[in-house]
C-alpha cells in the first residue's frame, strides 16, 4: 500500500471528479492521501474532501504564495480550524502547507520577505501548540527555513518537494524531518534530486504527488494525479536498486510515522 503525503485533492482541477480521482488511485494501492490547505478559504473544501474520501486526511495552513490574500484574522481562523478539527471524525494530521518561497520576485522586497517569515513563525507556533508536524513549502529559502525550525522546534514533518543540497537534507533529517519526492524523480535531467533520492537513508524519504502540480515526465502536460504515485515508487526503487515492495513498505511506514496514522 502507498501513502501520498501531499495531494491537493481540493484543487479546482478536481472539483468535478475528486472522488473518482481518489478511487482510481485507491485501486492502484494508494490507500492514504494527505490533503493540505493553502488558504483559509480552502479549509472547508479540504475538510469536505477528507470527510468524503476513504483514507484521506486533512492538513490546514497558509501557503506563502497566497499570503497576498491573507490577513491577521486568517491566523485566528487557522487556530480555530485546528481546534475544531480535533472534535471531528478526521482530525488534522499536520499544519500545512506552510513555509517560505524565495523564488517569487516579491521575496526581494524586505517587507514582503518579513511578512512571509512572520506568518511562517506564527504557524510553527501553532504546530507546537497543537503538537502537530508541519508540511513545508521550501523554495530557494532552505537555510532560512532551517533557521526558524531551530528557533521554533516542531514535532517533525516533511520538507515537501525537496530540492536542496545533501548538507541541507542532512540538517532536515537531524531535526526529525522526512523529505518528500515525487514527479521530479521521473525526469532524467533531475540529476541532483535523483542522486539524493538514491543515496539518502530510506527511512528519511516519503513519496508525494503534489497533484495537480509537478506533473511527471510521462504526462508532462498534467494534471498530476495521485494514481501516478506507484510509478514514482518504481522509479525510486530503480534508483536505489531495491524492490518496489520495499519502497512501498518503507515510504508508507515513514509517512504514517510523521502523521501518527
Amino acid at each position: 500500500m502507498w501513502i501520498d503525503t501531499h495531494c491537493h485533492l481540493d484543487a479546482p482541477e478536481f472539483a468535478a471528479d475528486y472522488e473518482e480521482v481518489a478511487a482510481r488511485a485507491r485501486a492502484l494501492g494508494v490507500t492514504t492521501l494527505i490533503i493540505p490547505a493553502v488558504t483559509a478559504d480552502t479549509f472547508a473544501a479540504v475538510d469536505h474532501c477528507a470527510a468524503t474520501v476513504p483514507g484521506a486526511y486533512p492538513a490546514y495552513g497558509l501557503h506563502p504564495l497566497y499570503l497576498d490574500r491573507a490577513g491577521p484574522d486568517d491566523l485566528l481562523r487557522l487556530e480555530q480550524q485546528l481546534a475544531a478539527s480535533r472534535q471531528g471524525p478526521r482530525p488534522a494530521v499536520a499544519v500545512g502547507e506552510i513555509g517560505l518561497d524565495g523564488y517569487i520576485p516579491a521575496w526581494a522586497d524586505p517587507a514582503a520577505r518579513e511578512r512571509q517569515e512572520q506568518f511562517f513563525v506564527a504557524q510553527l507556533e501553532l504546530a507546537r501548540q497543537f503538537n502537530l508536524p508541519v508540511l513545508l513549502h521550501v523554495r530557494r529559502a532552505v537555510d532560512t527555513v532551517l533557521k526558524h525550525l531551530r528557533r521554533h522546534p516542531v514535532p517533525g514533518g516533511i520538507a515537501h518537494a525537496f530540492n536542496g543540497s545533501q548538507q541541507q537534507a542532512e540538517q532536515f533529517i537531524q531535526l526529525g524531518f522526512k523529505l518528500g519526492f515525487g514527479g521530479t524523480l521521473t525526469y532524467s535531467g533531475s540529476t541532483r534530486i535523483r542522486h539524493l533520492a538514491a543515496t539518502l537513508p530510506l527511512d528519511a524519504l516519503v513519496l508525494e504527488t503534489d497533484a495537480p502540480d509537478i506533473p511527471p515526465a510521462f504526462a508532462p502536460q498534467g494534471p498530476n494525479l495521485p494514481e501516478y504515485l506507484p510509478r514514482y515508487g518504481a522509479v525510486l526503487a530503480e534508483l536505489r536498486g531495491i524492490g518496489v515492495e520495499e519502497v512501498a513498505a518503507a515510504t508508507s511506514w515513514n509517512g504514517r510515522e510523521v502523521f501518527g496514522i
